[in-house]
């Protein structure tokens, strides 16, 4: 882990919550975060490059992309999730409410 005042290097965890008490989801990634004049750029990428673990992210940032980046720390940070075409991620801080309802169907 890099820690420094303009930018910080490690692993974190990606998680998606249900609702307070269920996780659905979690990708161990490691992460790139810079400052910017804008307040922080963020890039991830996958640890385990599977493609089963890339699939359920997907998954999940097609139902909602809102995650929470989760520090070695257990310090934590809302995110919105970007799925590049390779197994690149970028991050943008969420801001919104932590209170949203999702409508998803799954047709079987």
């Amino acid at each position: 882990m890099i820690i420094d005042m303009d930018r910080y290097e490690g692993r974190c965890w990606l998680d998606w919550w249900a609702n307070s008490s269920t996780l659905l989801g979690s990708a161990e990634v490691t992460v790139v975060i810079t400052a910017s004049d804008a307040g922080w750029d963020a890039r991830a990428e996958l640890i385990s490059g599977d493609g089963d673990e890339r699939e359920g992210l997907v998954l999940l940032c097609d139902l909602d992309p809102v995650f929470t980046l989760r520090f070695e720390d257990r310090s934590t940070v809302p995110v919105m999730v970007h799925m590049e075409s390779d197994d690149r991620i970028t991050l943008t801080q969420y801001s919104g409410s932590a209170r949203r309802s999702i409508d998803h169907q799954i047709d079987l």
